[in-house]
């Protein structure tokens, strides 16, 4: 990934030298195996944790490690040089399950939840989804009933990353009435009575991935783990969407680049017509058109961090970010299969498993068709 904006010093090449090294070393080799088998070692999340890849972002008093958002874009994009979403998905889904509790959670509850998870100790997940509400997040059905000094949790959640291994889940229920306004945050340990769950096999993609459905019957859930104010969760998970929208936009420009370095590669190797596949004019404006993609997402994304990191919170941006992203992921492993021809059909190619991963990442996070309609929104168009 070529970087070309100034907020770039040599603090983030140093953190990117090492990070790439320890991918080289820790996934690269295992990644087809975890990939196959379905899972990966949750000891990954202690290595994880101990190179600062888990603490990324978050406050030192936390164990975390104090960033602005190109470490962020460098973390996401040198764990993509694997080619496994899953793996980054599962691996980093604290990103998303943590900032809440962080942000809304007693002092006393990040104290004890907070360092445990960045230590890799603990795993984090968020749950919004449920069986009959996606982006739809105003309409959530699950609700929780204040009981005394608990909560009782009634309702379902799908699709949820690292559902079945996650200690924690921040999960979004209803205090309150219909719509936004009657949607809080609470936080869920997952030893905690009435609460179930079950996996999500037989993905598309994303395969080493802990995909699963939660159910909560009764589930009971001290007071003191509702994150923020009562009935005033929205705000929270926007705020949280953004900051996911950001990270997977790095991530999904870091797997385009993986597609283009790898079909780039195979094509100076394979011989076609007695001659390199690369020599022929149209195999190079395809790994040229795939440039021009990577590199436009890339300035866009590097533009928005730094308004983030100026204070701004450009969210129609955001959103239109994320659609490019996932569209320059899409071409780039289209594009990379076809020159792969057959061997790209076959698994053991990155660019194989990066085109079996395009659409989750334009379904996560907000739906392409969301995240257009949101972005219009907030043009005032």
């Amino acid at each position: 990934m070529i970087e070309t904006h100034p907020a770039y010093t040599e603090a983030h090449a140093l953190y990117r030298d090492t990070l790439r090294r320890w991918v080289a070393e820790e996934i690269a080799p295992h990644v087809d195996e975890w990939d196959e088998a379905g899972s990966f070692p949750r000891e990954l999340y202690q290595r994880a944790a101990d190179i600062g890849l888990l603490g990324l972002g978050f406050p030192e008093q936390y164990g975390g490690i104090e960033s602005d958002m190109f470490f962020v874009i460098i973390g996401a994009q040198e764990l993509a040089r694997a080619g496994a979403g899953g793996l980054s998905a599962s691996l980093l889904s604290h990103n998303i399950g943590t900032p809440p509790i962080v942000k809304g959670g007693s002092e006393a509850l990040r104290q004890a939840v907070v360092p445990e998870i960045l230590a890799g100790r603990k795993i984090s997940a968020l749950a919004i989804t449920e069986p009959g509400a996606g982006s739809d997040v105003a309409n959530v059905a699950t609700t929780a009933v204040r009981d005394g000094d608990h909560y009782v949790i009634n309702g379902a959640k799908t699709f949820i990353t690292s559902g079945i291994r996650a200690d924690y889940v921040t999960v979004a229920v209803r205090t309150g009435g219909a719509g936004h306004a009657g949607v809080s945050l609470i936080l869920v340990p997952t030893d905690a009575p009435g609460f179930s769950r079950t996996p999500l096999d037989r993905k598309m993609g994303w395969w080493c991935s802990d995909t699963a459905t939660l159910y909560f019957d009764d589930c009971r859930v001290p007071t003191g783990h509702l994150l923020g104010v009562e009935n005033e969760g929205f705000r929270l998970i926007m705020n949280n969407f953004n900051s996911e929208r950001l990270w997977m936009s790095a991530a999904c420009n870091g797997f385009a680049q993986v597609c283009l370095d790898e079909a780039a590669a195979y094509a100076s190797e394979r011989r076609t017509f007695g001659a390199a596949l690369i020599s022929h004019q149209a195999i190079r404006h395809k790994l040229a058109d795939m440039a021009q993609r990577i590199r436009a997402t890339q300035a866009f994304l590097e533009q928005v961090a730094w308004r983030v990191e100026q204070g701004d919170n450009p969210v129609a941006d955001v959103c239109l970010l994320k659609n490019q992203a996932t569209q320059t992921m899409e071409f780039c492993a289209r594009e990379g299969v076809q020159i792969f021809g057959g061997a790209g059909y076959l698994r053991g190619a990155k660019v194989e498993r990066i085109y079996r991963e395009v659409r989750v990442n334009a379904i996560g996070g907000g739906a392409e068709e969301i995240m257009r309609d949101l972005a219009v929104r907030q043009m005032g168009l």
